[in-house]
């Protein structure tokens, strides 16, 4: 989730370097990014909630948006609901039969199913109730196992480490895994810190960095989005995904 500021402190998520391309990315927002209408309109009540930074960032929600239709997904999962903006993006992009499963630990008011209901993508989108942890579990030991096409992880960053493990559980091989806030607001580049989240942070990008059953790429985009490829045995060479 975008936030302009990192927790607990006054630093920008933008890393310094990137000060001078604000008004290119601005740009960029403006006349590349084309979101639904009912997407502005949850966007805009979002950005009034004091947790508004919380929301993905509209460029990113884009980008999901398109791995989603790229792959042909037809069942994803989100961890991390918050207002459902995220989740109208991929239920967007997902086909007529298509299945999101969306989970958090509050429904924040009802303000994603207003506007899914809205849009008209209610019935593709499933929202479970609890802890991010135990409702992966249950997914794991249910159908979705090995079938699922995208995990979308925007959830509590000690729990990464842990959450990491059971996407790539549910991910089919080829399937696609998407963890948000891999640069911490820049944190993750300072040895100096030493937050419970800096830390799971870099386990997660070391461990998929030291798996060769995973394709890996951290984009810069937003706060850092880490994509993660889960390779067909045929394709995997040296540590097992499993």
């Amino acid at each position: 989730m975008i936030e302009l500021l990192r927790r607990g402190s006054a630093r920008p998520t933008t890393p310094p370097a990137m000060g001078s391309e604000l008004p290119l990315l601005r740009w960029r927002q403006d006349q590349a990014v084309r979101p639904h209408p009912v997407m502005a309109r949850l966007a805009a009540a979002t950005a009034a909630l004091p947790e508004g930074r919380m929301m993905t960032a509209p460029e990113q929600a884009e980008l999901l948006a398109f791995l989603v239709e790229s792959i042909g997904a037809e069942l994803v999962v989100e961890v991390g609901t918050f207002t459902g903006y995220g989740t109208l993006a991929l239920s967007l992009a997902l086909p007529e039969h298509g299945r999101l499963i969306t989970l958090d630990a509050t429904d924040w008011g009802g303000l994603g199913d207003r506007h899914w209901q809205e849009a008209g993508v209610a019935q593709r989108i499933e929202r479970r109730l609890g802890l991010a942890e135990p409702s992966l579990e249950a997914l794991v030991q249910g159908p979705e196992h090995g079938r699922v096409d995208l995990v979308y992880v925007d959830a509590d960053k000690k729990g990464y480490p842990r959450y990491l493990e059971l996407a790539l559980e549910l991910v089919r091989p080829g399937g696609l895994v998407a963890l948000d806030n891999c640069f911490w607001g820049g944190a993750v580049a300072e040895a100096s810190d030493q937050s419970r989240q800096a830390r799971a942070l870099r386990a997660v990008v070391a461990r998929c960095r030291e798996d060769q059953g995973l394709a890996m790429t951290l984009v810069p985009i937003a706060d850092g989005l880490l994509l993660l490829r889960k390779r067909p045995v045929a394709q995997s060479t040296g540590t097992s995904i499993r």
